[in-house]
């Protein structure tokens, strides 16, 4: 293969910035979201329709920092939900979420309201991380977390909830799939590196999925997208790979090997938003607007002008 040539699967990654907005975050596609969401929610809620929200939250009190979600979007009956893709280990995940879900609750009172009675509307946050927290158990990849009380672990508050699912220890192989959330998350670890349809996943909604997801079903201005998208991955999929090799050859001290992985762990997180931001500015080089780059990027309209 020549360095310069791009080996496209068949389908993007669903769980990218691009494939991620492209499959669940439009109009189009929004029966695929709440498909998911009630699947996942297993009759804890049922969503019957949603409404996409900014993806930018300043709030109410400018001295708050700014909540940039992946997704966010409004249920029928006024609860919200933030959809959170993570691919790399950071270190406050678990405090970015808990902030996150946060603003949406501050922002529930109205500004200037005299007579607000604390009605709060539901907040769930869903994070999809493709790495592991390190206190859970290997095949522990679901994690539902509820105010509940300590003494007989009943629900002592019912409209806020945490979900986390940690996509590396999800390994079921195609003929363990027996449940709707197992073709869920099976779809969206493996569906990159699909050749086929497999018999197990042919629903309508799957079928959508995977339309939508097909690389040749992609516009000029996606492709060009997705091309940018790839380039930056591979080149630090290849950084990681050298900075690995240099690190452990150079660390022969005693004790130096945590040192050096944490090490790689934290420019792998620093590489991947230096890659957003290459993806940005090439995609400004090709003259894309920047409304079009914020939705495939996920990135802020400041944050493109300064790319």
């Amino acid at each position: 293969m020549k360095i310069h040539e791009i080996p496209y699967g068949r389908f993007i990654d669903p769980l990218s910035d691009f494939g991620f907005k492209r499959i669940f975050g439009s109009e189009a596609s929004k029966d695929i979201l709440i498909d998911f969401l009630n699947v996942l929610f297993a009759g804890e809620r049922h969503i019957a329709d949603l409404t996409f929200n900014q993806n930018e939250n300043s709030g109410q009190i400018s001295i708050f920092r700014k909540a940039i979600f992946d997704l966010c979007c409004t249920g029928a009956d006024g609860e919200q939900f933030i959809i959170e893709v993570q691919r790399v280990r950071q270190e406050y995940f678990k405090d970015r979420c808990l902030y996150y879900s946060a603003s949406l609750i501050r922002d529930q009172v109205e500004a200037g309201a005299a007579n607000w009675k604390y009605d709060l509307k539901p907040v769930y946050l869903i994070g999809l991380m493709d790495f592991c927290f390190e206190d859970s158990a290997d095949d522990d990849y679901l994690h539902e977390i509820r105010l509940i009380k300590r003494s007989n672990g009943q629900v002592f508050y019912d409209k806020f909830g945490l979900t986390f699912i940690e996509m590396p220890r999800f390994a079921k192989r195609e003929s363990e799939l027996v449940t709707e959330l197992d073709r869920w998350l099976y779809l969206l670890k493996n569906l990159s590196k699909l050749d086929n349809v497999p018999a197990v996943l042919k629903e309508p909604v799957y079928d959508k999925v995977f339309r939508i997801a097909e690389v040749c079903n992609l516009n000029q201005q996606e492709k060009m997208a997705w091309d940018a998208y790839l380039k930056v991955k591979w080149d630090n999929e290849n950084s990681d790979e050298y900075a690995k090799k240099v690190a452990m050859r150079e660390g022969r001290e005693e004790g130096m090997k945590e040192g050096i992985e944490e090490g790689i762990r934290e420019g792998r997180e620093e590489g991947r938003e230096e890659g957003k931001l290459e993806i940005v500015r090439n995609m400004k080089a090709k003259g894309f607007d920047i409304e079009t780059i914020s939705e495939i990027t996920g990135l802020t309209r400041e944050e493109i002008r300064n790319a």
